[in-house]
Formats: C-alpha cells, structure tokens, sequence
C-alpha cells in the first residue's frame, strides 16, 4: 500500500497539472438541470427523448481502458455512471479525465443512453471539474461472515464517525436517512403546533441568571458588561414571560446546555422543544404529547408499531397513566404513601441507594423512583403526582399537599417528555425558589436560583396554564432506533 502521505502529495502534483492546462480546479460556478434520482426514476424518457442534462457530484467510482472510461458520479439523490470517450469529450477534455481521482467533483454534459452492456448512463459531451480532492477518502470494505456484510474498514470505528461526521455522512449513507428522518420530524412537530395556533419564539441563549431545571450551567463573560453570564439549561422562564406578555400559545425549539454528565442519553448541548398554553393543565399536555408522538408514527413512518432496541413498541392504545407513588409502591413492595423520611432512608440504606444526608422525602423518592421503576417502563407512560421537592414550577395538587401536577413520558425506560399545570402564584413561587436557594447553599448543584425579574413577572399575573418540554434528541433515537445520543447530532460533544 503506497504511503498517505504519497498519495496527497501525487494529487497536489495533479492539481498543479490542470492548473498548467488552463483549468481552474476550483472554478466559481456550475450548472445542473436535473437531479440523479430524476434520472433514474424516468429513464425511458431520457433515452427516447435524448435531451441534453446536466448533472453534478462527487465521483465515487472510475475505471479508464484506453480512450474510453466509467465514473460513477453520485449527488445527495443518487448516483449514475458516466460514460466517458474521447471522441466526445476531446483530447484536451480527456487529458483533463485522465487527472480525476475518487472524491473530486464533477460536472458532466450529456445524454441518457445504454451502453453495450446495457448499463444506463450519461454519455457525455464535456465534463468540468468542480472541486479537486486532496485527501483520498477512507476506502469502505467489506467481506462475509455467517451469511452477513460486515465493514471492517478503518471508517467503522465509532469515535472516528462522531469525530469526523462529514466521512461519517458521505461513507454510511444510512447515517443520512438518520438525519433526513430528524428534519422531517421536526418540521412535524412545528406543523403539528402552527396548525394549533402556537407561535414560535426565540429566546434568550446567553442568560444573566439561569433557571428552569435542576442542572448545572456553562458560564461565560461579556466583556463589554463586565458581568458573568450563563448558557440557558431550559427555556421555560422566558416563555412564561410571554405568556405574561398576552400571548396565550409559544413554542420554542432550540438548544438548551447543561453542564453535567455524559452517556448514551445526555449530551451537554442538546435540542429541546418547550411549548406553553393558557387556560389548560396537565391533561391538555397530555393529550397533545400523545397526539404528537403518534402523529410521528403515523405521518413519518406510516405505522404505529415501532421497533427500538430489543422492545416492539405499540403506540396505537392510549399510553398509561400511572402515578410516581403507586409505581414505587409497586416495584418495591413497600408502601410509602405516608412519606415517612426515616422509612425512606432505611430502605434506600438497606437497598444501598446513595441519598445526600440533607435530601428530604421527594428527592428520596425520585432515587427509588430511578433505582426500581424507571428501568421497567418499556411501553409509554405518563408517570403522574411527583413531590413538590423536586418540582419547584408546578402547581400544587389539589387533593395532596406532598405532590404536585406534573408527569413525565417514560418509553423504554427512558425518559421523553416533562409537564407541569404551571404554578402561576408569585407567593407560592417565592416560596419554592427560596427552599431551592438553600438547597443550593447545602451543596445542592443543580438546585434552581431565585429569579427576582421573574417572580415580579408573575405578580402582574400568569393565567392558569400548561407547559410541556420533549427532548427533541431522544425522539429522534426512539424513531431511528438508535441507542446512543450521538448517532442523532450531527457533532456530539467529544474528549480532546
């Protein structure tokens, strides 16, 4: 095998090559007319009607006997070969040929035919270099084991695919329908909300004060203000605001930053969508996650039984309904509807579950909850009624002073989606975000601060609403079969 380096430095020589012939090899400007796919898909009116295409794209595949050759070219639609002779072309244009390598990109001119083989092609009557390849792509190999293609090119190492996602694009086309599958259940979404009378927002990335979950920010400083600045974690205070504002329904879909741990669910930057709707409650968020994760189904993938991991997943049936205590009460065979804290924190002893000495029942409950529940949820549910400790934005329940309306969608042990009947009361909401602030002062990292701009906000009044936040990533996994949160971003986070 001839050394990397040689192989580089042989296509600058051939570069500085169509330089001397007069050629650009990089030239401002091209010209298509038809798409490959287009090509593919009506072929028989091609080859009858003989009309001059133009086609463009990167040339996967060559071979030259004497003056004739055969360049596979291949654009995002598809990929068609190119047949090239001399005569048509000319001797200029065909030293020209002789000079391209994998990975440079083409223009070609030229009419359907079939050649004597009967391959479909472009016979072409000029080609133009668009862009010289410097760099010779990975080379993707495979061979047979067990009846299966299996790669064992240098490509299929999974850090270098995150690494270098563009190698990762051009050389599994399978990674592309990944991404093409995530625009297109976004752009459902955002259909699914305008059609409802939601307007999309944009709000604040750079925050002077960070709130909305339980998580740790990225800071910054502006050097200009002189003051320190954080990256958001969650959209939500700001819409509320516009709710505030007179606007009854606001979506944002954005990136959200958190500065904590790392695995197979939970990237640092992720997408994230948060919408928020007057006059309604944790029902009406209920009942429009349903319809949106259903609607994904329906309209994207035209079925309702979706294959993730080793579960088949059935989306046709209403998702259950089930609430945080009865679900612990079950798996653990322990009854803790009292909220009695020495019971919790002898069994978490007992079961060896690692509580913080000044966590109260609701954290403690949302550890078992984690521990003995979450991981057995494979079919959707709506795990309803957490304690009001861990929820400092949602309303009290009605019936049950320890809890609060609010749920989380959980599929395959996974969690998918948050809702709260949102607490429109400033007092109340002084009240939770002061317990959050001395948590915070006990050593409580992802506790939330106190919002003063915000808390004035709500006493000029919020109207009783609802609010639902969806990590856009995690759908995408659940849609596309993906396990880990780095198949679906285009450049995941990695260790320098």
């Amino acid at each position: 095998m001839e050394d990397y380096n040689d192989l580089v430095k042989q296509r600058i020589e051939k570069l500085e090559k169509i330089k001397d012939m007069g050629i650009d090899p990089f030239p401002h400007r091209s010209q298509r007319t038809h798409h490959i796919a287009e090509l593919l898909e009506k072929k028989d009116y091609f080859i009858e009607s003989k009309d001059t295409v133009y086609i463009v794209g990167r040339i996967t595949s060559q071979r030259r006997q004497g003056k004739i050759g055969f360049t596979t070219v291949q654009d995002m639609s598809g990929k068609i070969q190119a047949f090239i002779r001399q005569d048509k072309i000319g001797e200029d244009h065909y030293e020209l040929y002789k000079l391209l390598d994998l990975g440079d990109f083409l223009q070609v001119r030229g009419q359907a035919v079939y050649t004597q083989t009967g391959e479909y092609s472009i016979l072409a009557d000029e080609i133009v270099l668009l862009s010289k390849n410097i760099r010779p792509l990975p080379t993707v190999k495979e061979k047979e084991i067990d009846g299966k293609l299996v790669r064992y090119d240098e490509f299929s190492d999974i850090e270098l695919r995150y690494r270098k996602r563009y190698l990762d694009l051009l050389l599994n086309p399978i990674q592309r329908q990944t991404f093409e599958q995530r625009a297109k259940i976004i752009t459902f979404i955002r259909r699914f909300l305008d059609e409802r009378g939601f307007l999309e927002v944009e709000t604040p990335i750079l925050q002077p004060l960070y709130g909305g979950a339980n998580a740790r920010p990225f800071t910054t400083h502006h050097n200009t203000l002189g003051v320190d600045l954080y990256l958001r974690i969650a959209t939500e205070l700001y819409l509320k605001r516009l709710i505030i504002g007179g606007f009854e329904r606001v979506y944002e879909i954005g990136k959200n930053f958190r500065n904590e741990g790392m695995d197979r669910t939970h990237n640092p930057e992720f997408t994230a969508i948060e919408l928020y709707q007057a006059y309604t409650d944790l029902n009406g968020m209920i009942e429009i996650t349903e319809k949106i994760i259903k609607g994904i189904a329906e309209t994207v993938y035209q079925t309702m039984s979706i294959q993730y991991d080793k579960y088949t997943l059935d989306l046709e049936k209403p998702f259950r309904i089930a609430s945080m205590m009865s679900l612990v009460n079950e798996y653990t065979g322990q009854d803790f509807s009292d909220f009695d804290i020495q019971k919790l924190r002898y069994f978490c002893k007992e079961k060896e579950i690692n509580i913080d000495e000044h966590a109260g029942t609701g954290k403690i409950i949302a550890e078992i909850f984690d521990n003995f529940v979450e991981p057995n949820l494979i079919q959707p549910t709506f795990v309803i009624d957490y304690p009001i400790e861990i929820s400092p934005f949602a309303k009290n329940h009605p019936d049950n002073p320890n809890i609060v309306e609010r749920f989380e969608l959980f599929i395959c042990g996974k969690e998918f989606a948050n809702a709260f009947t949102e607490l429109n009361s400033p007092i109340e909401q002084r009240k939770r975000l002061d317990a959050q602030a001395k948590a915070k002062e006990l050593g409580d990292q992802e506790a939330n601060v106190v919002d003063e701009d915000f808390i004035e906000a709500l006493e000029y009044g919020m109207p009783p609403m609802g609010g639902l936040g969806i990590g856009i990533d995690r759908l995408i996994m659940l849609f596309t079969n993906n396990v880990t949160i780095k198949e679906v971003i285009f450049f995941p986070q990695m260790k320098t």
